[in-house]
This record gives C-alpha cells, structure tokens and sequence, in this order.
C-alpha cells in the first residue's frame, strides 16, 4: 500500500491570523506616531510664524522710532543754534 502524504490544511490558520493581526497593529501604531508628529509639527509651526510676525512689527517699530529720534536731535540742533544766533 502506497503511504500517503499529510494534506495540509485549507483555510485560514493561526499563524496566519497572527501575522494578520502583527501588520495591522503595526501600520495603526506607526499611523498614529504620524499623526501625533505632523500635529505637533502644526502647532509649533503656528507658534514660530506669530514670532516671527512679531519681530517683524517690532523691527519695523524701532526703524520708526529711530527716525523720530533722528528728527527730535535735528530739532535740537536747529533750536540750540536758533537760541544761539538770538543771544549774539
């Protein structure tokens, strides 16, 4: 009598059900590190852009600024040699 062979059997087995589950879970947990990052990301971003805004409007502030003190010392100047030429 010829012996036969073992068939294997047809379906789905544990092995496979677990090595399933494995993937899955780790494509979620990967996804969620994603996820997790890129809002992160966002939000620091959003925080970086108002500085940035700011120093923008400060920089433009102290340029006005210097200005008007250039005009206050040229003022001054005029004033000063204005008083003097009166008293001579």
């Amino acid at each position: 009598m010829p012996k036969r062979k073992k068939s294997n059997p047809n379906g789905v087995t544990f092995g496979m059900v677990m090595v399933i589950l494995m993937s899955v879970s780790i494509i979620l947990i990967l996804t969620t590190i994603k996820i997790y990052l890129s809002n992160q990301i966002y939000y620091e971003s959003k925080v970086v852009n108002n500085m940035k805004r700011e120093v923008s409007v400060l920089k433009a502030e102290k340029v006005m600024l210097e200005q008007s003190v250039e005009a206050l010392k040229f003022k001054n100047r005029v004033t000063d040699t204005i008083f003097a030429i009166q008293e001579n």
